[in-house]
């Protein structure tokens, strides 16, 4: 039988967004899924590659890292967690940049849990374009920051839950809990079992959080949002994020979840590298429809937010290119900077920094192009081309 030899592509006339800005003196070589260099225009490799494509003059980035995605393209990934889901998501948002998603499945069954996971399995194996993992956003969540969740659902994990979360899974998992609502010895395995595990809906106080942070919790979930605010007595779980140099904090920066200030406040207290843009992001994206449903609620979105009837917020109408505009525009941070907490600082909260989020050579072939407005014009996912197709 003989194998398909994969040929070398070079990626020509484009301006390569490098630590300062972009640079228009660079060719990335493609082969395969991987990058096979990042050399001057003027190498001979360049001219030798089997196949040539055209920038047009627009910025290269490291594709978009999103670990927070609940839905995309009209569909719920809780409505129906199957590989059909998986692949409409992953479809929708990669036509705003996102190379690689950990699809999020909000407080349910355990049952429902167990099929969750088995779909991110059967997706990865398949080879779904972009699905890197699961985050499971509950169930082991606060009643008193409940947010659109169901709390009939809430519990305390036991030793199924731990077994079904440490078993072999072909991706990266990512747990949120309320650090109040889970005893710390599971923190622990969780973690040292190589589970992603962060806080979030929880209204935890700044002294459990910390010993949380001791026993192996990495991160926090929406930063901000479905937490006590931070006061000068009252540091909380918020204090507590923003006190710790080591964990990562994934922002919603659609301009509605979280305040500009508060966006930045955060963005100073946290050494670089670790705030990470994170969409949260509902069925609407990527769909004309701006309405669906969730725990028997009809959610709407109005004017880029998205609400039950009683106002409270059910994710976001955000997709990853807009938020780096955000980033730009709102917030007046570097464009490297945004690509940056897009594409490697996610990767590395997941621990995908040795071979995701960076365009050099051997790291996974996932790029987005941009124009100069920063809109999406194609997406690379391992070696392979998509062009954006908006409904």
């Amino acid at each position: 039988m003989s194998s398909k030899v994969a040929v070398t592509t070079a990626l020509t006339n484009g301006r390569l967004l490098g630590e300062y800005g972009p640079r228009n003196s660079l060719v990335v070589l493609v082969k395969g899924e991987h990058i096979a260099a990042v050399v001057a225009q003027d190498d001979p490799r360049v001219s030798a590659a089997e196949q040539q494509h055209d920038l047009h003059g627009h910025l290269l980035l490291p594709g978009f890292i999103d670990v927070q995605v609940n839905g995309g393209g009209g569909v719920l990934f809780n409505n129906a967690p199957s590989v059909a889901t998986l692949r409409t998501m992953a479809a929708a948002h990669r036509c705003f940049g996102t190379t690689g998603m950990l699809p999020t499945f909000i407080t349910d069954t355990r049952t429902s849990m167990y099929n969750a996971l088995e779909a991110i399995d059967a997706a990865i194996e398949q080879g779904v374009p972009g699905i890197l993992g699961i985050h499971l956003e509950g169930p082991f969540l606060a009643p008193a920051r409940k947010g659109i969740h169901n709390a009939a659902l809430f519990r305390r994990p036991d030793t199924r839950d731990i077994a079904m979360l440490t078993e072999h899974h072909r991706g990266k998992i990512m747990l949120t809990l309320a650090p109040e609502q889970v005893d710390i010895d599971t923190i622990r395995t969780l973690s040292e079992a190589g589970v992603r595990v962060v806080a979030g809906h929880t209204a935890a106080d700044a002294t459990t959080t910390r010993r949380a942070l001791d026993a192996g919790l990495c991160g926090f979930t929406h930063l901000y949002n479905t937490m006590p605010a931070l006061s000068g007595r009252k540091p909380g779980v918020v204090g507590a994020a923003l006190d710790d140099p080591h964990s990562w904090c994934g922002l919603i920066v659609d301009g509605h979840h979280v305040h500009p200030t508060s966006l930045r406040v955060a963005m100073h207290a946290k050494p670089r590298g670790k705030c990470v843009l994170v969409t949260d992001a509902m069925p609407p994206v990527g769909s004309k429809r701006p309405d669906y449903t969730l725990n028997g609620q009809t959610i709407v979105t109005r004017d880029g937010i998205c609400q039950n009837e009683a106002g409270v917020l059910a994710g976001s109408a955000l997709d990853m290119a807009t938020g780096l505009r955000n980033l730009v525009k709102l917030l007046g941070l570097p464009l490297a900077e945004a690509s940056r907490m897009a594409s490697s600082y996610p990767a590395a909260w997941i621990g995908l920094a040795h071979s995701h989020g960076q365009i050099v050579a051997d790291y996974r072939a996932d790029f987005v192009v941009l124009d100069d407005a920063l809109q999406v014009r194609e997406t690379w996912i391992g070696g392979v081309a998509y062009q954006p197709v908006h409904p």
